[in-house]
């Protein structure tokens, strides 16, 4: 996990590049949030050589401009963007949100500069519906937002 936590790269549009320690910390919380909630953040990992190359999951925020929203996430180690892996994995969250826990709508939170995690939320076909200002940002995040409606009539 450090090929992600550890590139300034990658975590430009996060909290930037993260310890060890932090990393196993995080490890931690994603396992609890698992264990309490039955979803959260997951390893992505290549089938034929079991190496983790990031992680893809679900966050819950209580208040995102006033309401609780379910998040679709990603993140990839550089050496994997552009391949399609960060879309294959967040269509199984995706689907895996929409069938399993029966949730109805999702949102990805995006930094107005990272496009690639743009053109991934758009894939999945959400749609630039709102912005919002994260507690500790110095600037606004793009809301990109889906139903499960939405998503029946892509299929």
């Amino acid at each position: 996990m450090m090929a992600v936590f550890g590139d300034p790269e990658v975590m430009r549009f996060g909290r930037g590049p993260q310890s060890i320690e932090w990393v196993r910390d995080w490890i931690e919380r994603q396992i609890a949030k698992y264990d309490q909630q039955g979803f959260g953040l997951w390893a992505v990992v290549l089938p034929e050589s079991e190496t983790v190359i990031g992680f893809c999951g679900l966050t819950r925020f209580e208040d995102i401009n006033g309401r609780p929203e379910f998040e679709v996430g990603y993140r990839l180690a550089k050496q994997y963007w552009g391949h399609g892996l960060a879309t294959e994995a967040a269509t199984a969250v995706r689907d895996f949100a929409f069938q399993q826990l029966k949730i109805d709508r999702l949102i990805a939170l995006i930094n107005p500069e990272n496009r690639q995690s743009i053109r991934v939320a758009e894939k999945l076909g959400m749609i630039h519906t709102d912005n919002v200002m994260l507690a500790g940002y110095t600037h606004l995040d793009r809301v990109y937002s889906m139903t499960q409606d939405s998503s029946n009539s892509m299929q």
